[in-house]
Parts: C-alpha cells; sequence; structure tokens
C-alpha cells in the first residue's frame, strides 16, 4: 500500500480506516461495490440487506433495461452453441464479379451503431467484469468435476491386477461402448459447459443480438477465449468466424423500416487462420468462411458458398451496417492458446468471389475501420501486445535490480522514470515472511491431514474437509481459487503431504514477474510482465503481526492491514458474507473475539504487497488463509486475481474506505483524492 501524502486534498494525520471502526480508523476490506457515507454523530445501524455469496449456486441474472426504440437490439438466435444450419438464401443476389467497385466511406458516428441502455455506461462496465467472473467460477468449478470424472473413468477403465491377463486378451471396446461414452463424458470443455450454465441461468450478459458497440465493452479490451466473448453477447459462437442475425430478423418492424436485408453480420473474428486474410490495420482483407480445413492442414480444401455468414457480410455491405471486429493473437498464457483483442467497428466497402491460393474459390471482403474510435492497440501483422520487457536489464529507468535483495525466487525490479533525479524505494527493510510483535505468539501448529504425496481425495484428506465437500483449488496453472471464502483451510507443517500439494497453493511463493514502478501522481505502483490468470495467487501481505490497540498510538501510519476475516465470516456492516467460515463460527469464542485484535503493519518491514494502490474497480481480492494453525484471528492475508489480468496492467484491490470515515481528534473529515482511473471512480478514496 503506497504512501498517499503526494496526493491528499488535506493533510493526512491519520491512516485510512472504515465505516466499521469510526475513531479507530480500520478499513473494511471486503466491501467490494458500496461505498456508505459515514455518519460520526449518529449511531451505526444494522442492515438486513446482504449482497449475495460468491459462487452462490443460483447466481443472479445479469441483463440490461430495455432500450429505447430506435436502438437496435434484436432476439437471441443463435447465441453459445448453437449450431443450427441457416437455409441457402441466394434469390435475389446479383452476380458477383472480381473488382466489384468500392462504395465511398461517409464519415460515420459511431455512437448511431451503439446500444445505450438506461443503465449508465459506469454499471454496463461493472456488469461486463461481473460476467466475466461468474463465467470464471464456473468454469474452475468445472474443471475440478472433469478431474474427479476423469479419476473415476480412469480407475472404472483400469483392470485389476488379478485380471490383468484377462484384460489383455480381451477385445478393444468397440465404438460407442459405454467405456467410451464415460471417457467422451469425462472430456468434455469445462468452457463449454460454462457457457451452458450461464445460458440455462439467464447470465448472458447480452443474450439478445445486437448491431454496434456493446455497452461496458471498449475498444482494446482482451478477451482470453472464445467462452468469454459468447457469455458477454460479443460473439455468440465460440467457433464460428462470423456472429450473424438470421432471416426471423426480416419480419421486425425495427428493420423493416431501415430497408436491412438479412442475414446481418454483427461480429467477426480475426485470428489469422485463412490463409487468404490480410490485415493492414485500418483495412482489412477477410476471408470468408466454410471449406477450411479444421483439423488438420488449416488449409481450404472445397469452394465456398454466398450462405450464411457469408451472405451476411455482403448484405452488411448493401445495406450499409457496420461490423464489429475483434482480432486473436497467439498467447501461451491462455487455455486455448490465443488473445483475442476488441478492435471496434468496421464497415464492408467491397466484396468479391476469387481464386484463394489452394485454387478453390472463397469469398473476400474489405473492411475499412469506422472513423472517430479510439487508436487501435493491436498489432495487426504480428497480434502482439504492448512490450513487455524480455529481462531486467531491458528495463527503462531501472533503479533497483531486486527489492527484495535475492529473498523471492523471481527479482522484483524497481523502476522510476517519473522523478529527475530517479530514487528507489528504500524506507523500509525487505521481509518474506511475517515478522511477529515482541507480545505476539503464534499458536502451536495444527494436527493437519495424514495424506501422503499430494492430497487427492477430498473424503479422506481432514483439510479439505475443513473447505466444505472439496479443496478450494484446482491444480490448472500451478493452482487457481475457485471462488472467494470467508477463510480457507491449507495444509501446513502439521500434514503428512508434500509442499507441492494442491491445498498449499498459497505458499509456494511468487510465481509472476513483478515490478515496482513509479506513477506520476499515486506514488509506487506494482504491475505483471505476466498474465495472470483469474484466482491465482498474486502475493502475500507481510509486515508485522501486531496487536491492533497497540498499532493505534504508533504515529501515522498508511500500511496498516486488519486481519478482519471473522467479521466477514458474520457479515458484519454490510459485507458481503462468503461461504466457508461455518465451522469457526461453531467453535469460536466471541467474548474472547471482542478483546483480541490483529493487525499487519508493513510500515518498516513487508513485501512487495505495499506497494500495491487502491483502485474502485480492483482486479486482486483479499483472502484470508490458515494453514500453520487454526486461529482466525491471526489469518494470513493474501491478494489473489479476481480477473485474468495482462501484462503491464496494474495490479490493485479496493481499499474499502467508507466516504467521511477518516475523522481527526477534532472531530473534522481527512478527505483523500482517489487517482485510480477506474470507469467507475467515485474521485475519493475517503
Amino acid at each position: 500500500m503506497e504512501d498517499k501524502s503526494a496526493v491528499a486534498v488535506e493533510a493526512f494525520p491519520g491512516r485510512r480506516c472504515s465505516a466499521r471502526y469510526l475513531g479507530k480508523e480500520r478499513p473494511n476490506y471486503c466491501q467490494k461495490t458500496a461505498y456508505p457515507v459515514a455518519q460520526p454523530t449518529s449511531p451505526k445501524k444494522s442492515t438486513d440487506r446482504k449482497r449475495p455469496r460468491p459462487g452462490n449456486s443460483t447466481p443472479k441474472v445479469l441483463q440490461v433495461l430495455p432500450p429505447t426504440p430506435d436502438q437496435l437490439v434484436v432476439d437471441n438466435e443463435v447465441a453459445g452453441l448453437c449450431s443450427r444450419e441457416m437455409p441457402n438464401v441466394v434469390s435475389g443476389v446479383p452476380n458477383i464479379v472480381n473488382g466489384v467497385s468500392e462504395r465511398d466511406l461517409p464519415n460515420v458516428n459511431v455512437d448511431a451503431f451503439s446500444v445505450n441502455p438506461h443503465s449508465g455506461a459506469k454499471t454496463a462496465h461493472l456488469r461486463v467484469k461481473e460476467t466475466l467472473r461468474l463465467f470464471n467460477t464456473h468454469y474452475l468449478q468445472l474443471i475440478q468435476e472433469e478431474e474427479k470424472r476423469a479419476k473415476q473413468v480412469e480407475a472404472k477403465n483400469s483392470p485389476k491386477k488379478k485380471n490383468d491377463d484377462k484384460a489383455k486378451a480381451s477385445p478393444k471396446s468397440k465404438k460407442g461402448s459405454a467405456t467410451e461414452a464415460d471417457t467422451k463424458r469425462a472430456s468434455k470443455r469445462p468452457d463449454l459447459k460454462a457457457i451452458t450454465k450461464m445460458m440455462q441461468n439467464g447470465a448472458i450478459l447480452y443474450p439478445d443480438k445486437m448491431i454496434g458497440a456493446l455497452p461496458g465493452i471498449e475498444v482494446g479490451d482482451h478477451f482470453f477465449s472464445r467462452a468469454e466473448m459468447v457469455v458477454l453477447g460479443l460473439h455468440s459462437h465460440w467457433l464460428n468466424g462470423i456472429d450473424y442475425m438470421g432471416l426471423k430478423y426480416a419480419g421486425m418492424e425495427l428493420y423493416k423500416a431501415k430497408g436491412y436485408t438479412f442475414p446481418l453480420a454483427v461480429c467477426i473474428v480475426l485470428s489469422g487462420m485463412y490463409e487468404d486474410d490480410l490485415d493492414n490495420s485500418e483495412d482489412v482483407i477477410y476471408t470468408g468462411q466454410g471449406g477450411h480445413d479444421l483439423l488438420s492442414s488449416k488449409r481450404q480444401i472445397k469452394d465456398q458458398k454466398l450462405e450464411r455468414g457469408n451472405l451476411a457480410l455482403k448484405n452488411n455491405y448493401v445495406s450499409d451496417v457496420p461490423v464489429r471486429v475483434i482480432r486473436g493473437h497467439e498467447s501461451k498464457s491462455s487455455y486455448c492458446g490465443k488473445v483475442y483483442t476488441y478492435d471496434g467497428l468496421y464497415k464492408v466497402v467491397k466484396y468479391w468471389a476469387d481464386k484463394g491460393v489452394s485454387g478453390y474459390t472463397v469469398f473476400k471482403y474489405k473492411l475499412r475501420r469506422v472513423e472517430g474510435q479510439p487508436v487501435l492497440t493491436t498489432d495487426q501483422v504480428r497480434f502482439s501486445r504492448a512490450e513487455v520487457p524480455r529481462s531486467i536489464s531491458d528495463v527503462r529507468g531501472l533503479v533497483c535490480d531486486d527489492i527484495s535483495g535475492g529473498q523471492e525466487k523471481i527479482p522484483i525490479p524497481a523502476t522510476n522514470v517519473v522523478d529527475d533525479p530517479p530514487f528507489a524505494p528504500t524506507d523500509f527493510t525487505y521481509f518474506k515472511s511475517i515478522k511477529l510483535a515482541k507480545n505476539v505468539k503464534l499458536p502451536k501448529s495444527t494436527h493437519g491431514c495424514n495424506c501422503k504425496g499430494e492430497c487427492v481425495d477430498p473424503r479422506i484428506c481432514s483439510c479439505a474437509r475443513l473447505n466444505g465437500t472439496d479443496f478450494p483449488y484446482v491444480r490448472k496453472d500451478g493452482g487457481r481459487l475457485i471462488e472467494a471464502k470467508a477463510v480457507i483451510f491449507e495444509c501446513g507443517p502439521g500434514c503428512g503431504c508434500s509442499l507441492s500439494c494442491v491445498n498449499r497453493t498459497s505458499q509456494q511463493g511468487l510465481k509472476y514477474q513483478l515490478e515496482v514502478f513509479r506513477t506520476a501522481n499515486k506514488g509506487w505502483a506494482v504491475r505483471s510482465w505476466d498474465t495472470i490468470p483469474a484466482g491465482a495467487p498474486v502475493c502475500e501481505y507481510i509486515g508485522e503481526l501486531s496487536r491492533s490497540d497497540e498499532v493505534d498510538a504508533i504515529s501515522e501510519n498508511n500500511y496498516i492491514f486488519d486481519i478482519d476475516c471473522l467479521q466477514t465470516m458474520k457479515g458484519l456492516d454490510g459485507r458481503e458474507t462468503r461461504t466457508g467460515g461455518e465451522a469457526v463460527l461453531a467453535t469460536f469464542d466471541d467474548k474472547r473475539s471482542e478483546v483480541e485484535e490483529y493487525c499487519i503493519n508493513a510500515r518498516v518491514v513487508g513485501n512487495v504487497a505495499r506497494f500495491i494502490n487502491h483502485s474502485c474497480q480492483p482486479n486482486l481480492f483479499v483472502q484470508c488463509v490458515l494453514s500453520s494453525h487454526h486461529d482466525v484471528k491471526l489469518a494470513r492475508v493474501v491478494l489473489f486475481a479476481a480477473d485474468t489480468i495482462p501484462p503491464l496492467q496494474e495490479l490493485s484491490y479496493d481499499y474499502g474506505y467508507a466516504l467521511d470515515s477518516v475523522v481527526r481528534p477534532d472531530g473534522s473529515v481527512v478527505k483523500l483524492a482517489c487517482y485510480c482511473g477506474a470507469v467507475g471512480c467515485r474521485k475519493r478514496l475517503h
């Protein structure tokens, strides 16, 4: 947590606090999007209204309010997994020859083709994030289910030792056998199952096909799979390159009045798959779909036809309607091997039939980018993103090779291109693990599970049972948390499992190349050179573990982090309650809990987490973790990725201030400006 004195609106004599700790000056880190205004002179009132739990079995439906009649909103057609065939409609199509005259492209008002629901842009942006987070939760849950199912199938199909000879002598299972069917079911893609689940729950953000830009999705936004675009409604098919509205829309009065010809394309994905594609940034030569060998050579193997998506793009030219363009590029950070970038609206200005590289007829479309949109962020030829340093020696403005002094397994460089002369963060001592205050002692290690090697069976592992019915993590990407919990019980020193156990995910140290960098108005900040997948642990908040009542006497300090997961379990002060704390609450001594409160003070000693700034729309969340003991008041505090975080994006979490909650001894309010830059920034930290 960087010292924000440089951006204070007024002198800052105290440290940050929340409505829960008025007079004590403590933050509510579990508060997400609601920021109540504190009333210091009035008694605090409780509320019966609580936010839904993360991962609830009946997630809230994310829908947009009905648009006005002049907006281009249409009914859902083949959203998600639907692969319904469109009829071959060629009647009335003019002869297509090479060299169709190019249409002049007038200046187009992008907003004229954008749906603008009654909800504001901030709400739309948040809904996009919420939808993607819900998808990631379903995706990780289904990965866990598939892992279980695959193990069951493997165990079922593996012959016992005494039957080895019989098994070897028996013929292979025939196609369509029960064994093969079980295997197929076990290998179904979790991302596609997550799409199906969200469709069934009505959780697709924009289930209706829309022409033009979608609220909350900005030019330059990245998506780490086709499935993410499907659940948003940005591109409603997980495989096809052209998403279009079918013939059923032709009878709607809205489109009759506009004279549109259907089918009409609403979105295309340009991923370099077709050998005849040509991409020159503002102008694109897009090859139609069909006749492409998707399974082996990736080359054209037969003629394309003017039907379905191909006919739709032709009609975009005829009706002068823009299409959304998404570019894909290779990326090891995505489970599907590609990352997709939304690059805005394009107009079809020319189309023709041609002999492709492989000698087959293909349809080609020249698209030109609509003017007045943000500058493209995608390198259209190499599909590369902002350049990430290859090594620490390549970093511009390097002021420190490694702020950890070699303590971390991955060095953490510090850069400063803001100050002249530049300087490094040197006002603290780097610690890799928690330092105990003189009068604080950790409980003795708890006896853990008796598993050997890695914990694999939640029915046997006692640590897994403390988390509910299963492990909180999946093994994918080195360990990812499925959903936020009130507290996580990990395996510890009293367990029989190895250090590589999946239930020790947050104990593995840094996994990503982090950098501390200087900002113009927020002091120091942190970013990653690597893509961080949603649910991955980023770092633990390290400092001196102290009693809260003793830290109160210390002079001003902006690095205090309260260990308040017990308050989260109880859902105090309007907090969003999380699952996973029932076992702790059932055995906890409330009288004792009212007396002892602890915090982590990173002012003098700490790690990289002390430099992570606040954001009103953060990409990290706070998670309490118990490993060596089970005293929830002394839990470890770990920061996890709430979203898939692309390289060089600043890391942030919500400090949880209530407005007007920081007060001086004389009762006056201390105000601090917020410069997080989020779409929904409230402009004040407190």
